[in-house]
């Protein structure tokens, strides 16, 4: 074939194309031949435009130019030999690179085999015209300004980056000074001259002092403020004196054009030559910051430390921290701390900081939880440190305190917390701590309310024997210890409060302990509170009831104590009166004659239909209660595995291995039996889950037996997938009430939600650990299920008793149209017109009778503790300790 040119047609198409791929083609090979030139006059440029020129040495900076100077010289002809100018020919060639089957190029081409044949010209010129439907799609072609295999350092933007910072913070201003620096410049024809500047610490927030628009001859400076001085002109025309650096050892010369130092002292700071100045500086002092503490460690009823204090400094507190020690000779060494204690750092707590404002003069509260800490409720002494941003210290001196802690109002828990320290106080208190723990649980029935706290303490008790007499008690082991003994302490004062009745009383017993032992007015005004939300909720509760079962009420009333809600409001506002006066007598008879008015107030079943609120929260205190027999159950097989055939040898634990053994489980036979029965009278949902206990305990007797079976009857399962299986059940039931659980869209209804779904997770976990024989694990989850349940039927409870507040008014107008038969609810209310309450009955009846019953109750409880007893006759103690 032959070259011709492109046709006409082709070539208009392509002149877009060509030209813009030809201009590609000349920026890529300028840029692969000139880069190395414009990185280097890039650096130049930006070391002139920070002033490089102005703080080095004069012979260095012509040492730098002639460097710069020759390397350009030497990029450019670089770039110069290299660069050669792109042709139309090469842009065309680099187009047709792109385009499939070359079209360019073929267009360009004439037909040289078959020129006289028909046949072969048209196929020629079919080709021709593909090859012209291809041009079409001709776009340029982008230049390739990659320079990586020539720069494999990437200098060029290193180059590029200096520039760019240079262009931000940089001046090109400065550049004017190059020519002050040569022999013969303007400087020299116009006299030396000099430049200087005084730059404040940046903590300080002052602003910088130009010495050259000063006119005072005196002025004052921060301490360690930077002095910065330039000499322009011939060297040696002026020259620098200053006292005020307290420099010493080798300095540079007075007459350096560039000279830079801190200001340490008050002195004087003199320019000397033509047109020079002189000062005298005086010295603003950095003080250290001050830090005190405002009044003693305060706590909570939890424990929480709170101590108030206020820090200033002149410049701004930087940061700070507490140093609390143990004060060991303010402790009265006697029972478990006689012994030398063990080794602990002090404890060092952040201080807290504004995170907005001034810092120079500030308060705040350092608050920490500290409950469980060794040292808690034990003499120490507590020290504030305050640091400023240039190190310097200030604090109080070492102040003695008590290192709060929670206080329990339990003796049992309280003896448990003493144990707890004297182990942590040191490892060699070990074997008294366990006898001590062995002494306390000697007669469980008399002093633990909750078996699965007895159980556990006993567990522990054994594997505190055991590290001890293998000498195997490590700090690990101890300090894990230490947290099973404060759970159990826990368990025991707080105790099971799902139940309004129980809340009450948990919380007015709280109440007595603490005025009895002289607890503080916060702690006070803190139970006062837990003591006014339990009563709401047990009077809400009694209020549901009453509109559920109005007429069974009404005939309940007559024999009931009756009293309005306001009348209780007022009790408990003289009741708060007193413990603040200090009449602490008073106040304890006026919580004891409450505490019998409100046990008169039962809590009755009704046999109609119950609220959707109401019912839930049944059905919640059911799962609760299954959940903690659950835990019980697995805490007893972790007691097996650990000790077999060693359950018969402790009191009550004993008993009911005996009982197993013989078949025979008496609290839950009782139970189930008392269950069946409510059931088979139609009692609602709480006959027909105590039904279903009655079933447990049918269960529990063939466990007993020994025939292997599981829940629903099938033989060969063994008791961990038994175990396992319940707890999947109890789960499901969850999920169910979950579904149907009231207040959805509320703050409290969500909350209650999401901790029944966090309930669930934990169920989860525990049914997995059950099936993988990990019984440990599984009480941990279990007990984290518990404390779930727990919570999300505080969220409903306080729902609940947000929505009977907001329904309050309407229900009374109601109550008030419609009356006629003067009904009252089941505290002895009486509707008014506008929904008001009142009564006029005696607060007081029947005193002897309420007291009579409660000493009955103690009889039964003492009689119970008695093992000597019949069984037949601690089975029916037990199950009327149950019921009532």
């Amino acid at each position: 074939m032959e070259r011709r040119g492109l046709p006409s047609q082709s070539r208009s198409r392509l002149a877009r194309p060509l030209a813009l791929t030809r201009l590609g083609m000349v920026s890529e090979r300028l840029t692969r031949a000139f880069w190395p030139l414009w990185s280097i006059v890039f650096v130049a440029v930006a070391a002139v435009m920070f002033g490089l020129h102005e703080v080095i040495a004069l012979e260095l900076l012509w040492g730098l130019g002639v460097v710069s100077v020759l390397g350009a010289g030497a990029a450019l002809w670089y770039g110069v030999s290299r660069f050669r100018w792109p042709s139309r020919t090469d842009a065309q060639d680099r187009l047709d690179a792109t385009l499939p089957g070359r079209p360019i190029a073929t267009l360009s081409d004439t037909q040289a085999i078959g020129s006289g044949d028909a046949a072969s010209e048209a196929v020629w010129a079919a080709h021709q015209r593909r090859m012209e439907d291809r041009v079409k799609d001709a776009k340029a072609v982008s230049p390739d300004l990659k320079l990586s295999s020539r720069d494999p350092y990437a200098l060029r933007y290193a180059a590029l980056v200096a520039l760019v910072m240079a262009l931000l913070f940089g001046s090109i201003f400065r550049a004017t000074t190059l020519t002050e620096m040569a022999a013969g410049g303007d400087a020299l024809a116009t006299g030396p001259a000099w430049e200087g500047w005084v730059e404040p610490p940046l903590h300080t927030g002052r602003p910088s002092l130009y010495l050259n628009d000063i006119d005072r001859a005196t002025f004052a400076v921060p301490e360690g403020s930077r002095v910065t001085l330039r000499l322009y002109g011939e060297v040696g025309a002026l020259s620098i004196a200053e006292t005020v650096s307290g420099r010493t050892g080798e300095l540079p010369p007075a007459t350096d054009p560039s000279q830079a130092f801190d200001v340490t002292f008050a002195g004087s700071l003199e320019i000397a030559g033509p047109g020079g100045r002189a000062w005298d500086i005086r010295v603003i002092p950095d003080n250290p910051p001050d830090v005190t503490a405002d009044g003693p460690l305060e706590r909570t009823v939890t424990g929480e430390l709170r101590q108030p204090f206020t820090a200033t400094d002149d410049y701004g507190v930087e940061r700070g921290f507490a140093r609390i020690a143990l004060d060991l000779e303010a402790i009265d060494r006697r029972y478990g701390l006689a012994v030398l204690p063990e080794t602990r750092e002090p404890v060092e707590l952040d201080l807290p900081m504004p995170i907005a404002g001034d810092r120079a003069n500030f308060s705040e509260v350092l608050t920490e939880d500290l409950a469980k800490h060794p040292w808690a409720g034990l003499p120490v002494t507590l020290e504030l440190t305050a640091i400023d941003a240039i190190g310097q210290t200030g604090g109080t001196d070492p102040q003695a305190q008590i290192m709060p802690g929670r206080r329990f109002f339990d003796p049992l828990a309280q003896a448990i917390v003493e144990q707890r320290r004297d182990l942590l106080w040191s490892r060699a208190n070990a074997p008294r701590v366990a006898q001590m723990l062995r002494a306390v649980s000697y007669e469980p029935n008399e002093v633990f309310n909750q078996e699965s706290a007895y159980l556990q303490l006993r567990f522990l008790i054994r594997r505190l024997e055991a590290a001890t007499e293998f000498d195997t008690l490590s700090e690990d082991a101890r300090d894990e210890m230490a947290d099973v003994l404060w759970d159990i302490a826990l368990l025991v004062e707080e105790g099971d409060l799902s139940d309004a009745l129980e809340r009450l009383r948990r919380a007015q017993e709280q109440l007595a302990e603490a005025i009895e032992n002289g607890a503080t007015d916060e702690e006070i005004a803190e139970l006062m509170q837990e003591l006014r939300e339990a009563m709401q909720q047990y009077m809400q509760q009694l209020a549901e009831q009453s509109q559920q079962n109005p007429q069974d009420q009404q005939a309940q009333n007559q024999d009931m104590q009756t009293m309005s809600q306001n009348q209780l409001e007022q009790m408990l506002q003289e009741l708060q009166e007193l413990m603040e006066q200090g009449r602490m007598e008073e106040a304890q008879r006026l919580l004891e004659q409450l505490q019998q008015m409100m046990e008169n107030m039962q809590v009755t079943q009704g046999q109609g239909e119950q609220g959707e609120g109401q019912q839930a929260m049944e059905g919640l205190a059911e799962t609760l209660r299954e959940q903690q027999e659950l835990s019980d159950e697995a805490f007893r097989d972790l007691q097996e595995q650990f000790n077999p055939g060693q359950q018969g040898q402790e009191g009550e634990r004993g008993q009911e291995g005996e009982q197993g053994q013989q078949g025979q489980q008496p609290g839950q036979q009782g139970q189930g039996q008392q269950g069946q029965q409510q059931g088979q009278q139609g009692q609602g949902r709480q006959g027909q889950q105590q039904g279903q206990q009655g079933q447990g305990g049918q269960q529990g007797q063939q466990q007993g037996q020994g025939q292997g079976q599981n829940p629903n009857g099938q033989p060969g399962q063994s008791l961990e997938q038994d175990l396992a299986d319940r707890q999947r059940q109890l789960r499901q039931e969850l999920n169910r009430q979950a579904q149907n659980l009231p207040g959805a869209g509320t703050p409290e209804g969500d909350s209650a939600r999401e901790n029944l779904g966090r309930a669930g997770d934990a169920m989860d976990q525990a049914e997995e650990a059950l099936r993988e024989d990990d019984f440990a694990g599984a009480l941990d989850r279990q007990s984290e299920a518990i404390e779930r349940l727990r919570e999300g039927m505080r969220d409903l409870a306080e729902q609940m008793a947000e929505q009977q507040q907001q329904q309050g008014g309407e229900q009374g107008q109601q109550m008030g149209e419609a009356n006629p038969n003067n009904l009252r609810d089941p505290l002895g209310r009486e509707a008014g017109e506008n929904g008001q309450v009142g009564t006029d009955e005696n607060l007081l009846q029947g005193d002897d009778v309420y007291r009579r019953a409660r000493e009955l109750l103690d009889e039964i409880r003492r009689r119970s503790a008695e093992q000597s007893r019949p069984d037949e006759e601690l089975d029916y103690l037990k199950r009327l300790l149950d019921r009532f």
